[in-house]
């Protein structure tokens, strides 16, 4: 009768094992390279370069990839939005958009329910507790745009209708 062999295959170097990866992985290695290539002509690799590093240049790198004028106008217009949604409060942000986000909701609802809503009806709302604070809100909204619109042109006197209700 025949004995069994002790056979025990040897480990692939690293070597190997990479060249065998590599033969798998053509399709995905030649397009990873294409990407990557189109990244360094565009000048991405770079700005991450500097990203990681945090080295000098970022931002004029950042302006020569986004095209120049336009790209510093969007760098301005990005800056003044930071810091508009900087100076808000975050509770108070929470808060309106927990509420914009319901009425949304309840908006979608009625609208797949098929409802409409009558004169009667609208006149009606206007009593509903909910319909006097959301009324509210959107006012408070529009009077403190206004103020600031009206500010920033340089306009500062109070109207009539302002001075008679104290506002």
């Amino acid at each position: 009768m025949a004995r069994a062999l002790d056979f025990t295959p040897r480990e692939p170097t690293p070597q190997e094992r990479l060249h065998s990866g590599v033969e798998d992985s053509t399709a995905a290695l030649e397009e990873g390279l294409y990407l990557l290539r189109q990244l360094h002509e565009h000048g991405v690799l770079d700005v991450l370069g500097k990203t990681v590093r945090g080295g000098e240049g970022l931002v004029a790198s950042l302006l020569h990839i986004s095209g120049g004028e336009s790209g510093t106008t969007l760098l301005r217009n990005a800056t003044e939005l930071g810091k508009t949604l900087a100076a808000l409060d975050p509770r108070e942000v929470s808060i309106l958009g927990s509420a914009v986000t319901t009425g949304v909701n309840e908006g979608a609802r009625h609208v797949a329910a098929g409802k409409g809503i009558g004169l009667g009806e609208l006149l009606g709302l206007l009593r509903d507790r909910d319909v006097q604070v959301a009324l509210g809100a959107l006012m408070a909204v529009l009077k403190g745009a206004g103020r600031a619109l009206r500010e920033a042109s340089g306009e500062t006197e109070k109207t009539a209708n302002q001075a008679e209700v104290g506002r």
